[in-house]
């Protein structure tokens, strides 16, 4: 199988369903909290507020795992996971992996380590997984060759 040209630079990777799945599901908790929250007979003020935050709540947890993706512009990659962010200038980068079975990309690092890419996951679009994380490593190579030359 031959690499695919190197999309356009910038470009944002990021799990499209799984994101619009958690935000819907989000917004669908707070809306149901609010209103059980007005309708609800012989709840006090401080009651109702509690039901409308726990709605917020829940809303802001499932925006943070809707958080992961991947910016790749002409400088490098910035890897944007759960609860950390991560710039990579394109040397840093020696190789794309998504093996089967793999929850999600992986980067193997000039530095020995391997850092993980939730942005791209096979999970709810595998075959959008699956072009994206060959998309990255097109442009991988063609940028860390460029970088290396």
């Amino acid at each position: 199988m031959t690499t695919p040209a190197p999309p356009e630079l910038p470009v944002t990777f990021r799990p499209a369903r799984t994101r619009t799945v958690l935000l819907a599901l989000g917004a669908a908790m707070l809306a149901v909290l609010t209103v059980v929250a007005l309708l609800l007979p012989g709840l006090g003020p401080g009651e109702r507020l509690s039901f409308v935050l726990t709605g917020a709540l829940v809303f802001a947890v499932l925006w943070v795992l809707a958080r992961p993706r991947v910016l790749a512009d002409g400088a490098g990659v910035t890897v944007v996971n759960i609860a950390s962010s991560r710039r990579l200038d394109w040397a840093e980068i020696l190789q794309v992996r998504l093996r089967p079975g793999d929850p999600w990309v992986f980067l193997d690092l000039s530095d020995g380590t391997s850092l993980p890419v939730l942005g791209i996951q096979p999970g709810m679009a595998r075959e959008q997984a699956l072009r994206d994380a060959r998309a990255l490593r097109a442009l991988v190579e063609a940028r860390s060759g460029a970088d290396r030359a």
